[in-house]
């Protein structure tokens, strides 16, 4: 397997961590949409970012705005759909870091509570176990600060708000997340506390287990 971890940004603008003839890997930073909406306002976002680079640039997957981390782009359609299959299929591998509220009671476990749209409180999510679909998230203290504790997610699935919904049912809501946090979370930190810190895939081309990686910041 080769693993690429790359510590200083290519560009404050558009950090580009790896580039090939197939795929490019950034570094997405929070507040950041991963791709345009409907309204004006979201046209500025990491795809149009890169398209300014990539004349055929092609979104693969997504993170929320709110969210930091890697994320992997397709240079052309059959690279697209063998990655869309590895995402689908769940072949990919994803970790994630959060800095939560509190101190949890158990240094590693496993989240499996269904997720469905909050209806009342679009657009956030909610456990719902007669209408929710199945959502699955392994968690591991790495690390306990005075009132906060540093955690490594791996998502089985990718519900919407997944992890942030996940961490909030078991009482330690993600810092910095104004949707789901109380005042003390949000007013924690300035941010969400949330980074795609690597992502593993097989090579659409050489069929090589690749890994990238982006450290946190928390």
């Amino acid at each position: 397997m080769q693993i690429f971890e790359y510590n200083p940004p290519s560009d404050p603008w558009l950090d580009v961590r790896f580039e090939d003839d197939d795929v490019v890997i950034i570094n997405k930073p929070s507040g950041l949409l991963s791709n345009p909406g409907r309204a004006k306002n979201t046209y500025d976002c990491a795809l149009t970012r890169l398209e300014k680079q990539f004349r055929d640039i092609i979104l693969v997957h997504r993170l929320d705005c709110s969210t930091s981390g890697v994320m992997v782009f397709a240079k052309n359609k059959q690279v697209e759909i063998d990655l869309k299959v590895q995402f689908q299929n769940r072949e990919t591998k994803k970790v994630y870091i959060a800095q939560v509220q509190g101190h949890l009671a158990k240094k590693e476990g496993c989240i499996n509570l269904p997720l469905a749209k909050d209806s009342d409180n679009v657009p956030k999510q909610k456990v719902c176990h007669k209408q929710g679909k199945s959502a699955v998230t392994y968690y591991r203290v790495i690390e306990e600060r005075s009132d906060s504790t540093l955690v490594e997610l791996k998502p089985v699935t990718g519900r919407t708000h997944q992890l942030r919904v996940h961490m909030l049912a078991i009482g330690h809501p993600i810092l910095g997340d104004d949707f789901y946090g109380d005042a003390a979370c949000i007013a924690a930190s300035p941010r969400l506390n949330l980074h795609a810190q690597s992502l593993s895939f097989t090579h659409p081309t050489h069929k090589e287990l690749v890994s990238f990686s982006v450290p946190h910041e928390f």
